[in-house]
């Protein structure tokens, strides 16, 4: 069965086409600026082999010259459409520099070296592919398995571009017409190959992106962009894993901020909010960056902290110095901002609720012991169930003095 060349290349130009459009559909759609640069090369790439086909044979080598030079910005477009997907600027000497070299290639080498021409031009867009392949694979949050295929679809075509032009000049063949048009038709199968799988790595890119958005909203808290609860629970789960395999301690601690509603009874929730936002830009600054923490509740947050529970314990202080000293005031009104620290230590591969519950613990001696404060637990409760059961009792032996009635209170 033979295949018609110009029949080829026609439904590769409706295809680069067709895909073009669509992506510049979804690139305004999502708002995704990398999509309309994709949509861009795609829609350059058509319009330059059609007027190739059709005004190539009428006006001859000068306008064929110049329609190569825009499909090499094509090429240029498809690779800064990668740096723009990865948040980088657009690399504008390298949008143009493959057109520069070709024309500075036509106008410095004679017709009759045609051959080298083509090798030329051959490298160039080899080179456009393997800078594409190189960005896309620079997304270093995602997997291997989920990585390659960015790579390989550019690589592919680079190669399929360059093979004829190194087996041409390794094993050169007295037929060498009838081998050039099986290489053309070969190209012509393998840019639309090459479109359509570009345009399938596009979407699992992006795709990809979106699900990961989802899941950190997911996994944050709206008001202070820290962790949620959920957030915290399932990056507190990967530190404990990662720090028992190598045998090291883990500290957690568990802040509550000291009359929290007399601020938004007296300031209203607005004020309340800000307080808020600001003790969670305070613990996050003060903590290193190894360390989590998290709003767990409406005025509560946690941190989890690679080290042992004296480390853990000087961390908590420079926190609760941070609050006490940051000076806020609402309507010219000072609002005392203190904080309430429950420190607790636990071993390597400590199970995060019993080791949360001890400093619960700590956090409610911390608060009847005068509230702007640390505490951290002398001893580690074996399960989750003798924590809340030590808790449960110590609470129960604190009695309030009440009406001269006088009662113990247990620290």
């Amino acid at each position: 069965m033979s295949l018609d060349i110009s029949t080829l290349f026609l439904v590769g130009t409706l295809i680069c086409a067709l895909l073009g459009v669509m992506l510049h559909h979804f690139g305004r759609q999502e708002k995704i600026p990398a999509l309309n640069w994709w949509g861009n090369a795609y829609l350059l790439g058509a319009i330059t082999v059609a007027l190739w086909t059709v005004l190539g044979p009428v006006f001859g080598e000068t306008v064929i010259l110049a329609l190569t030079s825009a499909g090499f910005i094509a090429c240029g477009m498809m690779w800064n459409a990668a740096r723009v997907f990865h948040g980088l600027k657009p690399n504008w000497p390298g949008l143009f520099i493959g057109a520069f070299v070709w024309l500075a290639t036509v106008v410095s080498l004679p017709p009759e070296h045609g051959a080298l021409r083509m090798t030329i031009g051959a490298a160039i867009v080899a080179a456009y592919a393997g800078l594409t392949a190189a960005q896309l694979s620079a997304e270093r949050r995602k997997s291997l398995q989920r990585r390659w295929p960015t790579a390989l679809v550019p690589l592919l075509h680079g190669a399929v571009l360059m093979l004829p032009m190194v087996l041409a000049d390794l094993w050169p063949t007295p037929n060498s017409g009838s081998a050039g048009n099986v290489w053309v038709m070969l190209f012509a199968v393998e840019l639309v190959l090459y479109a359509i799988g570009t345009v399938f790595v596009i979407f699992m890119l992006v795709s990809e992106r979106a699900v990961s958005m989802h899941k950190a909203a997911a996994s944050l808290d709206p008001l202070t962009g820290i962790l949620n609860r959920r957030g915290f629970s399932e990056a507190c789960a990967r530190m404990i894993e990662r720090e028992a395999e190598a045998g090291r301690p883990v500290s957690a601690l568990i802040f509550d901020i000291d009359h929290f509603k007399s601020v938004n009874d007296r300031f209203g929730h607005p004020a309340g909010d800000e307080v808020l936002k600001l003790f969670a830009a305070i613990v996050s600054n003060s903590l290193r960056i190894s360390d989590l923490c998290g709003r767990i509740g409406g005025e509560e947050f946690a941190a989890l902290l690679p080290c042992p529970i004296d480390e853990a314990v000087t961390a908590a202080e420079r926190v609760r110095e941070a609050f006490q000293n940051c000076g806020v005031e609402v309507d010219d009104a000072p609002v005392a901002t203190t904080v309430s620290i429950g420190v607790a230590g636990g071993p390597a591969g400590v199970v995060l609720d019993v080791l949360l519950a001890a400093a619960d613990t700590a956090l409610y001696q911390a608060k009847r012991g005068g509230r702007n404060r640390v505490v951290a637990t002398v001893e580690q409760p074996v399960s989750l169930e003798e924590s809340r059961r030590r808790a449960a009792q110590s609470r129960e032996q604190h009695v309030v003095v009440r009406g001269g009635e006088v009662g113990q209170a247990v620290a």
